[in-house]
């Protein structure tokens, strides 16, 4: 499998105090597929994924080792601006959070901060992500109403919306799927799936079929470790650490 390199993660390595999360990862992450990191409860995922968008700066007690070149960058350079480096991530949570105002305000929120444009512009640009996101045709009469009431799996594609409306470079999913129904599971897969021609994707779960269906790329974190990565169809295939197989065969959860 052909790629370009899109993330450059090198000896990265986090602690929560004594307790180390993270133990030397070192991964390409290839531009415009979806990179899915696997692996039991605990074992790293989520610090991974948060170190990518510097979500750990917020977090007493972090210690963060190593580097992170995102388009070659290390974002862990003490000059680098932070807020420069999380406009280029649009992030899914496990659990939506819509913002506490109306649909169309949830996705104008961001060009709103970022660039204030006219307000015809600001229609075309929430409805735009609104279609990208599947969620138009459902909500295009209701768009002045409160997002809480959206269903959950709504409000998870509105949280897409809003982080595509900045237009970053690079999707994060936090189990992103995991608080919703098989239907709006489907609908999120199939956007993320449809994304990838225009970004990078990379998405933390614990469902291995879910995995199997969306993953062009798949990376294994076990106890903090880095065990395994390659591309989705040859790990899944074969296997090369006897902890991969296991995992992949129900032996470890």
């Amino acid at each position: 499998m052909d790629f370009q390199t899109h993330i450059s993660i090198q000896n990265l390595s986090v602690s929560y105090g004594a307790q180390q999360a993270l133990k030397n990862v070192t991964l390409d992450i290839p531009d415009r597929k979806i990179t899915v990191i696997i692996g039991p409860s605990g074992c790293g995922k989520t610090t991974l994924l948060k170190s990518l968008n510097r979500l750990l700066d917020s977090v007493d007690g972090v210690k963060v080792e190593g580097q992170i070149f995102v388009d070659g960058e290390d974002i862990y350079d003490p000059k680098i601006e932070v807020t420069h480096i999380r406009k280029k991530m649009g992030l899914l949570s496990q659990k939506p959070q819509v913002l506490p105002m109306s649909i169309f305000d949830n996705v104008a929120y961001g060009p709103r901060l970022h660039n204030s444009p006219d307000k015809k512009k600001l229609s075309r640009i929430v409805e735009e992500h609104l279609r990208v996101a599947g969620l138009w045709d459902e909500v295009k009469d209701r768009l002045h109403e409160p997002a809480s009431r959206l269903s959950v799996g709504q409000q998870q594609r509105l949280c897409l919306a809003r982080g595509l409306a900045v237009e970053p470079e690079i999707i994060l999913g936090d189990e992103p799927t995991s608080a919703l129904d098989p239907q709006s599971s489907q609908n999120v897969e199939r956007r993320l799936i449809e994304l990838k021609s225009e970004y990078t994707v990379i998405v933390v779960t614990h469902i291995l079929r879910q995995a199997r269906r969306i993953a062009d790329y798949l990376a294994f974190l076990y106890l903090g470790e880095l065990v395994e990565h390659g591309p989705a169809a040859e790990v899944f295939a074969h296997p090369k650490d006897p902890r991969t197989r296991a995992y992949l065969t129900g032996e470890i959860s």
